[in-house]
């Protein structure tokens, strides 16, 4: 087991093209058991906090993105909720979690109205004001420049568009961030390297990229610095995830 100074050191220095190398060999390695280990690892909360992003989307968003869509839970809970009418793009930078997203897809006979496209969160190459609001869950903090994304995910919503973003945050109270320190980095790196076999260090990762993440104020505060307007959040199970709602 490996120490929290040595677990800090592995989050992917930097921004870019190293950081994003890094975080796609690791993804990739544990595509297969990520949806399995979200609920072991989340308790099954996961599906109860995808549901609350979901539910600040409006029966009049026609068109949406899921930037970093994974495995496509996001993308499935946003068509079920807007309806046929509706067209979700769900897009993820990683080939095989993207993979297992589109047999999901396929599986709840939504090919239709999803669609599976392999993007950078940083380059969307969509044309300015295409999506009426665009949702992100547990992405942010693996992007390469979050400051790039947020802007590149402002460029593509139309005027008024909503940005949900669901992400990992700061317990709020004192006793919440202890016992969660000890389950991020003692416990879930045993549970996720067991159940996956991975030996590339991501369950290591994990707890350190939400470590070094900015918490609930500080991501408002950079959302607002990109250009969005009325930014607020939810904190979600004590502050151990928040959604942000950010107007375009």
């Amino acid at each position: 087991m490996l120490t929290m100074e040595e677990q800090a050191q592995i989050a992917p220095a930097g921004t870019g093209s190293e950081k994003e190398q890094a975080v796609q060999r690791m993804f990739s390695s544990i595509a297969r058991y990520y949806d399995l280990n979200n609920s072991l690892l989340s308790l099954g909360l996961h599906h109860a906090w995808k549901r609350q992003a979901v539910a600040y989307l409006s029966p009049n968003d026609r068109n949406v993105l899921d930037v970093g869509a994974g495995t496509a839970d996001l993308a499935l809970l946003a068509a079920n909720r807007l309806g046929s009418g509706a067209r979700i793009v769900a897009a993820d930078f990683n080939h095989p979690m993207l993979a297992i997203g589109l047999k999901k897809v396929r599986k709840a006979d939504r090919q239709k109205q999803i669609l599976c496209v392999q993007a950078n969160a940083e380059r969307l190459c969509v044309p300015d004001g295409t999506f009426d609001a665009v949702t992100t869950g547990f992405c942010m903090r693996n992007v390469g420049s979050l400051p790039q994304a947020l802007r590149e995910i402002r460029r593509v919503l139309k005027p008024g568009g909503l940005l949900i973003c669901l992400e990992f945050s700061r317990p709020v109270a004192s006793w919440l961030r202890g016992l969660y320190d000890w389950y991020s980095f003692t416990l879930l790196p045993w549970i996720g390297t067991k159940v996956s076999g991975d030996r590339t260090g991501v369950y290591d990762y994990l707890p350190a990229s939400i470590r070094a993440f900015p918490d609930q104020d500080g991501l408002a505060r950079l959302m607002r610095e990109v250009g969005f307007g009325h930014v607020e959040y939810r904190n979600l199970s004590g502050g151990i995830v928040a959604i942000h709602v950010a107007v375009r």
